[in-house]
């Protein structure tokens, strides 16, 4: 016990080698160098990932993450709540925000097109390794909410259509928990958990399935979207913009809208997770997030103002807005129809919400910062201190030991 407590006596701390090691750990950033080298080589895994998307692909996963939450849910909630009318106003500033972010993340593919730890990556890079670590971590829960979220919403549109069969089937034949965030007392949804399985099961099928069955719902998506404008312009009616009902809330509702819409154009990110399987990074990441961008900004903006010039913004559906809005002039048939693209837009989010999660896993297992890989490799006179060097690897050489001197 005395030598326990003498070896924690401070004195005997060499704080000089301790600091050195701690500061350069912490502080040391990746080397754009060996980033630009391994994009012909093998990774830190010793595998390469497939150079197989288009610039096509990667606007189709940029659009598909962002639009469906965007157009079928924000936009029919920041409507009534928020910005009435004016929403088409939020939808705007908060496109500016998300274009000037998207040009950031365009800069930053361009000079380090093996992006695949996306905004964890370009920390690395710049920053540091500690500041990488949280980085990373966040992104994996950032994207492991998104898939619950995007999962239970799934769940919830198949049980309105469902007449709500599929929730009164699960109280009576599973029952009832406590602290479940919907109420009190609420039903397990195992149903979420089988879309959330399912959609995981697709991801793990590989890139050229994901990203094949990701745009088959964006032209799903897009003809449902076509369908919402063309029969929308049937039933408009300037009469809700007028007498100052576009701004009923001012300014200040609609830069409180503004706030909420941003949300829906998070997940471009997700283009920056896929640059080491571009074909060509350099043009296709740019590009892809500008256009992507763009497309969910006319996306946006078309669908607020067919809803509220078709309904007044306090009589707006805030659950299912789009479909509803057919329902109040009596177009019941509309109203699949757009169910249809809202399954479709919801599913291409939940895909864009767990598709890029194992890209950034892999990233930081591949630098060591998620799982420490065990390396044996060593020079034969490796025979110093192993608790005081560090590990230094090249890209295409051997791994070396570098003895830590402060």
């Amino acid at each position: 016990m005395s030598g326990f407590l003498a070896s924690l006596d401070p004195r005997r701390v060499q704080w000089g080698a301790a600091w050195y090691a701690m500061h350069s750990r912490i502080l040391r950033t990746k080397p754009v160098e060996s980033m630009l080298e391994g994009t012909g080589a093998t990774t830190a895994h010793g595998t390469k990932l497939a150079q197989v998307l288009t610039t096509v692909d990667l606007i189709s996963l940029g659009v598909g993450s962002c639009v469906g939450t965007g157009m079928y849910v924000v936009s029919g909630l920041v409507a009534k709540e928020m910005a009435g009318p004016g929403v088409i106003v939020s939808f705007i500033i908060a496109a500016v925000a998300s274009i000037l972010s998207g040009v950031c993340y365009a800069e930053f593919g361009v000079r380090v097109p093996k992006t695949t730890g996306s905004a964890y990556t370009y920390s690395y890079v710049t920053v540091g390794e500690f500041v990488a670590f949280f980085i990373g971590w966040n992104l994996i829960l950032e994207y492991l909410i998104g898939t619950a979220a995007g999962a239970s919403a799934l769940s919830s549109m198949f049980d309105s259509l469902a007449n709500h069969t599929i929730s009164h089937w699960m109280v009576d034949s599973v029952g009832t928990l406590n602290g479940l965030g919907k109420g009190e007392e609420s039903y397990p949804d195992l149903l979420a958990l089988v879309i959330a399985v399912v959609v995981t099961i697709i991801v793990a099928l590989g890139v050229k399935n994901s990203v094949g069955f990701n745009n088959v719902l964006n032209v799903l998506n897009l003809a449902v979207w076509v369908f919402i404008m063309i029969a929308g312009l049937f039933f408009i009616n300037g009469k809700y913009w007028a007498e100052g009902q576009f701004l009923p809330h001012g300014w200040s509702g609609v830069l409180q809208g503004a706030a909420t819409c941003f949300y829906a154009f998070i997940g471009f990110d997700i283009i920056a997770t896929t640059g080491e399987e571009a074909k060509n990074p350099n043009t296709s990441i740019p590009y892809a997030i500008t256009a992507s961008l763009v497309i969910c900004l006319t996306a946006y903006v078309s669908v607020s103002m067919i809803l509220t010039l078709m309904v007044p913004y306090y009589a707006i559906d805030t659950e299912s807005p789009l479909m509803e809005m057919f329902v109040a002039h009596g177009f019941y048939a509309a109203k699949f129809i757009v169910a249809i693209g809202s399954v479709a837009g919801l599913t291409v989010s939940l895909l864009g919400s767990l598709f890029p999660m194992p890209r950034v896993i892999y990233a930081m297992a591949g630098d060591g910062l998620l799982f420490r890989e065990n390396v044996t490799r060593c020079q034969p006179d490796c025979n110093f201190d192993m608790s005081a060097v560090e590990l230094v690897t090249y890209p295409g050489k051997e791994f070396e030991w570098k003895e830590l001197r402060p």
